[in-house]
C-alpha cells in the first residue's frame, strides 16, 4: 500500500485541479471565510481551539499582498463578531516577503495592530530555511515594538533550531514546536526520522525549561506521549502549554487528548490559493492521499453504496 501511496504523490502535479481538491477537502475548509467560521464553531463545539490561516503560496505582487492583508482583517471581525476562539496563523511570504522586508514588515504590523485592538493573536509561520532569520528578525521588532501578541513557529528538523530557543529565551516567546516539512540540505536539516524526534524532544524540554508557552504540534504518538511525560514532569497546569494538530488529520486522537483534559488547537486552512498547499500536505502525507484516492475510486466504482 505505501508503494501506491507514494505513486500518487508522484502523481498530484499532473492530476486535475478538482481532483487535487477532492483529495485534499478534509485539510481545508473551504474556499471562503463563511467555510472557515463555521469549521471552526464546530471545533469550538468540541472544546477545541483553532487557528485560522488565510492561503496565500502563491503572491507575487504588492497588490496581492494587500489582499490578503484585507482578508485577515475580515478574518479578526468575523472572529469577534461571532465569538469563536480562534487566533490567526500568517505566512509571511503571503505579506510579500519576497516581494521586500519592509513591505512584509508593515503588512504584517497592520495585522499584528488589528489583532491587538481586538484582543486576538498571530501566529508567525515558518516556511523554508530562506526565510528563517527574517521571521526571527520580523518577531523580534514586533517585541521590541511591544506587542504581546504575536508567537512564531520553530521547526524541529532544523539543525539551528536549539541556538535559536538559546537566543529568544528572554523573550518568553509563545511557540508553536513541529517537525518541519520542507526539502532541506543535509548541512541545515536533520534528514534521519530518529534524528528529528530526538531534536523535537530536545527544543521541547529547552523552551519549557526557558518559561515559554508551547504548542506542541505533532501528530507524532511517539512524541505526544513524550510531550505529555514532560508535561508532566514540569508539572504544567491546563493553561501553560497546548497540543496542535491540523485539520482533518487524527481527529479521533485529537479527541482523546481533549478528553484527557488538554488544550487542543486546530490548525484550519481556507482561502482560494488552495492548490499549492493541498499539494504539499499530500505530499507530505502519502498515506491519506492514498487512503482518499482508494475511497474515491471506490465511489466511482458504486462499491460504498453512493
Amino acid at each position: 500500500m505505501a508503494i501506491f501511496d507514494r505513486a500518487i504523490v508522484r502523481l498530484l502535479p499532473a492530476v486535475p485541479r478538482p481532483v487535487v481538491q477532492r483529495l485534499s477537502e478534509r485539510y481545508i475548509a473551504g474556499p471562503e471565510l463563511k467555510d472557515a467560521r463555521e469549521t471552526v464553531r464546530g471545533l469550538n463545539g468540541q472544546g477545541k481551539l483553532a487557528t485560522i490561516d488565510v492561503l496565500g503560496e502563491e503572491i507575487t505582487t504588492e497588490e496581492e499582498a494587500a489582499a490578503i492583508v484585507r482578508a485577515y482583517l475580515d478574518v479578526f471581525a468575523d472572529i469577534e463578531r461571532c465569538g469563536l476562539d480562534s487566533g490567526v496563523s500568517v505566512k509571511l511570504t503571503a505579506l510579500g516577503l519576497k516581494l521586500g522586508y519592509d513591505l512584509c514588515r508593515d503588512n504584517l504590523r497592520t495585522v499584528v495592530r488589528d489583532a491587538a485592538s481586538r484582543g486576538n493573536f498571530v501566529r508567525i509561520d515558518m516556511e523554508d530555511s530562506s526565510t528563517t532569520d527574517d521571521s526571527l528578525r520580523l518577531y523580534r521588532e514586533l517585541r521590541e515594538d511591544g506587542h504581546e501578541n504575536v508567537g512564531v513557529v520553530l521547526q524541529a528538523m532544523l539543525r539551528r533550531t536549539l541556538a535559536d530557543v538559546a537566543a529568544l529565551a528572554e523573550l518568553k516567546p509563545s511557540v508553536r514546536l513541529c517537525k518541519g516539512i520542507y526539502v532541506e540540505p543535509p548541512d541545515v536539516a536533520y534528514q534521519e526520522f530518529e534524528a528529528v524526534r530526538a531534536s523535537y524532544v530536545r527544543a521541547l524540554e529547552a523552551l519549557l525549561d526557558a518559561g515559554c508557552y508551547v504548542g506542541i504540534a505533532t501528530h507524532d504518538e511517539w512524541l505526544l506521549s513524550e510531550a505529555r511525560r514532560i508535561v508532566a514532569e514540569h508539572e504544567l497546569r491546563r493553561e501553560d502549554y497546548e497540543f496542535q494538530m491540523l485539520l482533518g488529520v487524527q481527529a479521533r486522537r485529537g479527541d482523546a487528548l481533549v478528553a484527557e483534559g488538554h488544550r487542543l488547537r486546530i490548525y484550519v486552512p481556507f482561502g482560494r490559493h488552495w492548490y499549492a498547499y493541498s499539494l504539499r500536505r499530500l505530499q507530505e502525507n502519502p498515506r491519506i492521499a492514498g487512503y482518499i484516492a482508494s475511497d474515491t475510486v471506490g465511489r466511482l466504482l458504486g462499491r460504498n453504496g453512493a
